[in-house]
């Protein structure tokens, strides 16, 4: 597929608008030229036509007979070729006309129009039509009452040539403002492109070791590149704690996988050392086989986790119904009861009004018992739960709140994060994978909602679930 260049678009849009623009102004400047030369040709048309209707007189001899000198005609106003007039009484006798006035030419004018163009022997002429003019030469026994009516054409060849030679003038004239107005854009254009070069060169300067856009000052003070600029950083900078995330959640997944797999062996390899007896072997299969099921819930917690960001990544599942959000909470609180009562922990269910939700069943469930069961291992013995659920704006409000020791600001701000465990003192088989609090953070938010948690060292903490309800 051919490249295509921005640059080069731009370029060429902005000289076609300069050729365009020359072109109509060259024509609107012809066509007045045009049309002021041949004003002033009819203008010089109708002069010498009542010039023409001046020689006319009455005769001294035979009265009231209309003579024209024609001794006192004006030259044409071209020297190749001759103008041409006719003089006619009011009722249509001919008083005189030019000599070369072909016999067969009889010029018409357009309706409501005094001119008219015609072609005499290849030559173009333009003629003006001048009706009841009064004769100048009055007689003082000769009562007023003739009028006369007057042809008068000549060639437009000179005009023709002046018109031509305005807009070869003008044309040229607009090519040389193009010209420069052409490079002028081009330059300019090339110049104002010039932050966003600089821009791409410093994005293509980003690698896995460099996360750093670094826009030049030029790109970080042109208007139109700001939103550009800020969003390429904002998003480099998502990618930049995505790609940390994606490297530290393998490496934790390989140390958590490490150290089942490693135990594992060990106790398959301490079977085959030398002869056992067979309650020997049952307890190392026995071992093994809790160790089998460590390994499997790990991987499990793990697929389920990729398995709900891909959700919230926008491939939430379309064929859910609609269930409700109290039944999902008890089922998660029953399944948790054993628990709680081996740690003298009660639990308290308030509910008020129905919180219908389209989502999965089994995914809310996971949700509320990962919270409630941190809220029950956080909560000191004789200590209580509390499970509220409350409609707010159209939002389902769930809060699992308990009264443990709290958490300080700094660990607020990790407890989502992928293996991250609470409190570090404790063991593995008490403090799980630190995987519990971001699968329900993946979960509610593929289903559009959002969770945050609160706290205040020695009051407890209070976790804060918000879900779009049916409407």
């Amino acid at each position: 597929m051919p490249r295509t260049s921005i640059q080069r678009r731009l370029i060429a849009a902005v000289v076609i608008s300069q050729l365009l623009l020359a072109v109509a102004l060259a024509s609107v400047a012809v066509y007045f030229t045009w049309r002021q030369l041949r004003e002033a040709f009819d203008s010089q048309l109708r002069g010498r036509a009542m010039t023409i209707a001046a020689l006319v007189r009455y005769s001294e001899e035979e009265h009231p007979r209309l003579i024209f000198e024609d001794d006192m005609v004006p030259p044409s106003l071209e020297k190749d070729h001759t103008d041409l007039y006719e003089v006619r009484g009011s009722d249509g006798h001919l008083i005189a006309r030019s000599p070369d006035w072909p016999a067969d030419l009889k010029p018409t004018p357009r309706k409501n129009h005094p001119h008219a163009n015609f072609d005499l022997a290849g030559v173009d002429y333009r003629a003006v039509f001048l009706e009841k003019l009064p004769v100048l030469d009055r007689e003082p026994d000769i009562p007023p009452g003739d009028v006369l009516n007057v042809i008068y054409a000549a060639p437009t060849e000179e005009m023709t040539r002046a018109v031509i030679f305005a807009g070869a003038g003008i044309a040229v004239g607009s090519m040389i403002l193009l010209a420069i107005t052409a490079v002028l854009s081009v330059w300019a254009l090339r110049r104002s492109l010039q932050p966003l070069a600089e821009l791409a060169g410093s994005a293509s300067a980003i690698s896995t070791a460099n996360w750093e856009l670094n826009p030049s000052d030029a790109a970080r003070e042109t208007m139109e590149l700001a939103p550009l600029t800020q969003a390429m950083t904002t998003m480099l900078s998502g990618l930049h704690r995505a790609f940390d995330q994606q490297r530290e959640f393998l490496a934790n997944a390989a140390h958590e996988l490490k150290t089942p797999v490693a135990i594992l062996k060990s106790t398959l390899q301490s079977l085959l050392q030398r002869p056992r007896e067979t309650e020997e072997y049952r307890a190392g299969l026995e071992q093994a086989l809790e160790d089998m099921a460590r390994l499997e819930k790990l991987l499990h917690s793990m697929l389920r986790l990729a398995r709900a960001e891909q959700w919230a990544a926008g491939s939430v599942r379309r064929d859910l119904e609609v269930i409700e959000v109290a039944s999902t909470c008890q089922s998660a609180i029953d399944r948790l009861a054993p628990i709680a009562r081996e740690r003298n922990v009660s639990i308290e269910l308030n509910k008020d009004g129905a919180m219908p939700i389209r989502a999965d069943a089994e995914d809310l469930e996971l949700v509320w018992a990962n919270l409630v069961e941190n809220a029950i291992r956080f909560t000191p013995e004789g200590g209580r739960v509390q499970v509220r659920l409350h409609a707010n704006n159209g939002n389902g409000i769930v809060e699992v709140e308990d009264n443990g020791p709290g958490m300080s600001h700094d660990e607020l701000a990790h407890i989502f994060e992928r293996f991250h465990r609470g409190d570090s003192s404790r063991a593995r088989e008490t403090g799980g994978y630190g995987l519990g609090l971001a699968i329900s953070k993946a979960l509610v938010e593929a289903y559009g909602g959002t969770i945050k948690a609160d706290s205040t060292p020695g009051q407890g903490t209070r976790m804060n679930v918000s879900l779009p309800l049916r409407t």
